[in-house]
């Protein structure tokens, strides 16, 4: 059931009252400087939508609840439930090397060519790394292409012993959904998935966002309005899987609603098994860096929270200049899609989130990322060094005598945006506040996390990556 309308609504549980939320949904857009967004929220079995400000701030069209956003690295939930569906039907094992599915899978390293499994690539714990930029094209064969090209790229960490975001992973898992099926990623998607959820106003090409109204994604300065984006998606077909679905906020919901029931559609159709549906959702791997997605594990494809012994799981996506947020909470019925094209998204997503999953769920969500006022004494020596993966060089040192922090793409991404620099501040002896360059506009603190791997290499984890140290 959608609900659009405004007014005070209740239906056997806590009253869900739009015109408040309608209200805080502008009011915060307005002042974190985001120029469009949608809201859904699941909530005693109906889910409610909203929407404010425009699409486009060169065009001035209104954001509308059946406007469509571009989800970012939301996609790559839908992928693992594409995949899993196909380890419910037996023609998949969780467990079994990627290599016996695609005998040409191949990695720099012949033994985690070998040994790496499809759970590890669910789970972000394969070592493959996540920015490799490469273009194979706009046909149906992009997913094979980009998979042979993948074929001398390092990887971040040995399989199974960290957790290292990976693009490349579920590009592989697009490629394995492809050869089970007969089909291009996204028709298989469309078929097993979107249809039988009845996700309309759900895709993954842009030929058919154009169909919809669409959002243009925003960037700029903090403290200043944003300004329409140079391209509405420049990343490659072949990136799909893991980086380009496009939805309305309602639709995302609808995913994790299915989610939430066990497998079950609205409509009773069963799409995944119950016992599939828990599997997703138990932890696989603790993550490290529990403040840039604010995760506390990872499971099947869901990031995993923990709020004070509430679980949860969702995701979080950004492409250029839009960003989305996902949130549920199983024991309370409750999911909250926020769909947004730009500016302070993710201070609109903090303040508007921790009032919602507060009322709704009771949920208490952390404070933001940021050290202490009087940060810990810390010996820095250690962690002086550089840190390379694919595409990225971290440079740490001193400076007068504090830590420095200098964040530069190389080669295919290098010219993808200028070298951060930023300031350390000591949070504990492994954590570190990056202080001016957050993962997203107008966020002041980026989490900056040294640890070793079980081979005692040191590594240096930003934006839940893996860099080793190579000097």
């Amino acid at each position: 059931m959608i609900m659009t309308y405004n007014g005070k609504i209740g239906d056997g549980a806590a009253a869900f009252d739009l015109t408040h939320w309608q209200q805080r949904l502008d009011e915060l857009r307005i002042a974190y400087r985001v120029p469009g967004a949608t809201l859904a929220v699941l909530t005693g079995g109906n889910i409610y939508e909203l929407a404010s400000g425009v699409l486009h701030r060169g065009t001035g069209v209104e954001a509308t609840t059946d406007s469509v956003f571009q989800l970012g690295s939301i996609a790559k939930i839908y992928t693992a439930t594409l995949v899993m569906k196909l380890v419910d039907s037996g023609a998949l094992d969780l467990d079994v090397p990627v290599k016996k599915v695609l005998p040409e899978f191949e990695v720099a390293d012949e033994e985690a060519t070998n040994t790496i499994t499809v759970r590890q690539l669910l789970s972000h714990t394969s070592g493959l790394t996540c920015d490799f930029n490469y273009n194979s094209g706009r046909g149906d064969d992009c997913l094979a292409r980009y998979v042979e090209a993948c074929k001398g790229v390092a990887l971040d960490c040995p399989p199974g012993t960290a957790t290292s975001y990976s693009g490349i992973g579920y590009t592989v898992l697009g490629r394995i959904a492809e050869v089970l099926t007969g089909l291009t990623w996204d028709e298989a998607l469309k078929k097993l998935l979107l249809s039988p959820l009845g996700l309309t106003r759900t895709m993954t090409l842009p030929e058919e966002v154009l169909r919809f109204r669409a959002a243009m994604g925003h960037l700029g300065k903090a403290g200043e309005e944003p300004e329409p984006a140079f391209s509405w998606d420049p990343m490659p077909r072949s990136q799909g899987p893991g980086g380009r679905v496009c939805a309305t906020a309602a639709d995302v919901v609808r995913l994790a609603q299915m989610h939430m029931n066990s497998g079950i559609a609205p409509d009773g159709t069963r799409v995944l098994r119950a016992e599939t549906v828990a599997a997703m959702q138990q932890c696989e791997v603790i993550v490290p860096d529990k403040w840039t997605v604010s995760s506390d594990g990872w499971g099947l494809g869901w990031t995993l929270y923990d709020w004070d012994g509430i679980r949860g799981f969702g995701h979080d996506g950004a492409s250029i200049g839009q960003y989305g947020y996902l949130r549920a909470v199983p024991e309370a019925g409750v999911a909250i899609a926020l769909l947004t094209n730009g500016g302070g998204a993710r201070m609109l997503y903090a303040a508007l989130f921790r009032e919602l999953l507060d009322e709704l769920a009771g949920v208490k969500m952390p404070e933001a990322f940021a050290p202490a006022a009087q940060p810990p004494v810390v010996d820095f020596t250690p962690y002086i060094g550089t840190y390379k993966r694919e595409g990225v060089i971290i440079t740490v040192t001193e400076r007068e005598g504090k830590p420095h922090l200098v964040y530069e793409f190389v080669d295919g991404m290098k010219d993808l945006s200028p070298p951060l620099e930023m300031e350390l501040v000591p949070v504990s002896d492994t954590v570190f506040a990056g202080a001016g360059a957050g993962p997203s506009f107008n966020e002041a603190w980026m989490p900056v996390i040294f640890s070793k791997l079980p081979d005692g290499t040191l590594y240096c984890y930003i934006g839940l990556r893996v860099a080793p140290k190579a000097s």
